[in-house]
């Protein structure tokens, strides 16, 4: 296998007073840019005054402070300008005219409300909706898992009704399930369910003592339920014989046992923490943070390879099983708690989780980080035989959370030009942002590359010396058709959310409207291809062809995340900041410590 780096970073520059020019010039030409719909659509000019602002755009020169404190003019020297070369030729600014989406804050509260219609009408009670059979189905556990999933989004999106609905439920039914169902799975339940508890506590201001929705039950109701249904969790911790935990609960014997093949799944077990650490923060009980941080801890003393971990690791002995190394299935999120545990916590004595972060991503770069031919796509591989054995081109969507993760690890959550203005990110920094943006390119054409524009499952890209080939997307106008393949198993779409939850966190922290665009591309898709008429959204089998087959399941993170993603994508900026919140991996926001009261 080649060690040399393919993904070259000499792409990054850091050069302070070329990025306050590129910074004054986005706003210079988002200001003529408004100049431009006003007289469109309110004056609407003749040709005269089109001359006349065609005129004062080509000939104006700015005045730009230098880095030696001088002001310049931009825009004149060797006979340039903001919109000329030294030729005379105009400059491209936009990659494309530049398309501003229609309003979305009915659209997208429209589309959580359909999604919950279906779900209400046909499946309440039960974890999932099949919107297209009109029925309901248990797969996690019969906890009710969409109802508590959706309810935060609710709370952020101001759908007094379903928070209604929702918290009415939970309040009547929740503790009975709690009490009498059987088997969960520890890490589902944890990020959906104890997760979705507490962020409704938090955003109906059960901390101050109130309650921000007139609608549901006090904000106490979750609260108890959070902490009864930890009380059970807690077992998997505590029966097991090393500090990482069993993967399976009991609820109403309170028992824990591994999976059936004795292992637990690395990001399982590492993706626990912020939702434990937050409820020992609410009850003053600190076994809940306690017991979940032995497993950080425990994996912190662990060999790995370069920072990067094996898929499994066995509960018995406290050891990494096999080699596979991927930051898809059974990888991600340990990548991803590793950042967020820390920022929840930031002050505290956890900055080897900082350290562990940032080798990673060093490994990250070195090992698995790869260009596509032939349009050079950059994406993420693994190493299904560990760092020894070959390179497999293969990516999951679930690889997509990456660009998010690696932005909000850049920035902490800060606006990009604040904190280059600030001097508060460091050259690593700047490769890890530079890498965000390129990965999340990769992952939009991996939706418009197909057919619908829908993304599949799991792509696989094609590398210089590897001949694999195999069927594209079926978008032939897509640039990048030949760079994709995409196997008849991986076709299908699940609405999973890790691509528009980067398209978030990077619209947020670089302001770049190109995100918002590509988040409504393919808002309009899930619209087209998966709303069902009669209420809810629905999987597809195959994303290639046209019209695609209907899968007939309706997974609870499209209303728990996805939905909330693209909702906040489109919002206002200040709500849920992100240098005041963090979002477990099912999008339930959490208060950093030191800001629990802010909403």
């Amino acid at each position: 296998m080649s060690k040399s780096l393919p993904y070259s970073m000499k792409d990054v520059h850091y050069d302070n007073a070329k990025f306050r020019q590129r910074s004054l010039i986005k706003y210079l030409l988002s200001r003529v840019w408004r100049v431009i719909q006003f007289m469109i659509f309110v004056l609407k000019p003749n040709e005269d005054i089109w001359i006349s602002l065609a005129y004062l755009m080509l000939t104006h020169a700015s005045h730009i402070p230098s880095s030696d404190g001088n002001a310049k003019n931009v825009g004149t020297e060797e006979g340039k300008n903001f919109f000329t070369d030294g030729r005379g030729r105009f400059r491209r600014f936009w990659r494309k005219p530049p398309r501003l989406p229609p309003r979305f804050d009915n659209k997208r509260s429209k589309a959580f409300i359909h999604a919950w219609s279906g779900y209400r009408n046909y499946a309440m009670g039960y974890d999932e909706l099949m919107p297209l059979s009109h029925r309901g189905v248990d797969g996690l556990g019969g906890l009710g898992a969409t109802i508590v999933d959706a309810l935060d989004t609710a709370m952020i999106m101001g759908v007094d009704e379903v928070v209604h609905e929702a918290g009415s439920w939970i309040e009547k039914h929740l503790p009975e399930r709690i009490d009498g169902k059987g088997q969960v799975n520890l890490f589902e339940t944890t990020i959906r369910v104890l997760g979705g508890l507490l962020s409704a506590y938090h955003l109906s201001r059960g901390e101050q003592g109130g309650n921000a929705s007139t609608r549901g039950p006090k904000p106490a109701v979750y609260l108890d339920n959070a902490r009864n249904l930890a009380d059970r969790l807690l077992i998997a911790f505590t029966s097991s014989p090393s500090a990482i935990p069993f993967s399976d609960v009991v609820l109403r014997d309170r028992s824990a046992h591994p999976a059936p093949d004795g292992l637990s799944s690395t990001a399982e077990v590492s993706t626990l923490q912020l939702e434990f650490n937050y409820l020992s923060s609410l009850t003053g009980d600190p076994k809940y943070g306690l017991e979940s941080m032995k497993a950080l801890e425990h994996l912190k003393t662990l060999t790995k390879v370069k920072g990067l971990v094996p898929i499994y690791i066995n509960p018995q002995t406290g050891e990494f099983s096999g080699d596979n190394i991927r930051l898809g299935s059974r990888g991600d999120s340990y990548y991803e708690y590793l950042i967020k545990v820390w920022l929840q916590n930031r002050g505290s004595n956890l900055t080897y989780l900082y350290d562990m972060y940032e080798e990673s991503m060093k490994g990250v770069k070195e090992l698995l980080v790869r260009k596509s031919v032939p349009s050079g796509l950059v994406f993420v591989g693994e190493l299904p035989y560990g760092p020894e054995g070959a390179f497999s081109p293969k990516m999951d969507h679930l690889v997509c959370f990456l660009p998010g993760t690696l932005a909000l690890g850049a920035t902490k959550g800060i606006v990009k030009e604040k904190a280059m203005r600030e001097n508060l990110l460091n050259f690593e920094d700047l490769q890890n942002l530079k890498l965000a943006e390129d990965l999340a390119k990769t992952c939009f054409e991996m939706y418009s590359v197909t057919s619908t524009g829908l993304a599949p499952e799991i792509a696989y890209f094609k590398v210089e010396g590897q001949s694999e080939g195999g069927p594209g997307g079926g978008n032939k106008n897509s640039k990048y058709v030949d760079d994709i393949i995409i196997k008849p198993a991986d076709r299908h779409n699940l609405l999973r959310p890790e691509t528009v939850e980067s398209l978030f966190v990077l619209f947020r922290i670089t302001e770049d409207p190109k995100y918002r665009e590509w988040g409504w591309e393919i808002f309009e898709a899930f619209e087209k291809y998966t709303k069902v008429d009669s209420g809810g959204y629905t999987s597809l089998d195959d994303v290639t062809v046209l019209p695609p087959h209907r899968r007939d399941k309706m997974e609870t993170f499209f209303l728990g995340e996805t939905l909330k993603y693209l909702y906040l994508l489109f919002g206002d900026r200040n709500a849920i900041p992100l240098d005041k919140y963090v979002f477990n991996t099912e999008a339930h926001p959490l208060p950093i410590r030191g800001n629990a009261g802010t909403k």
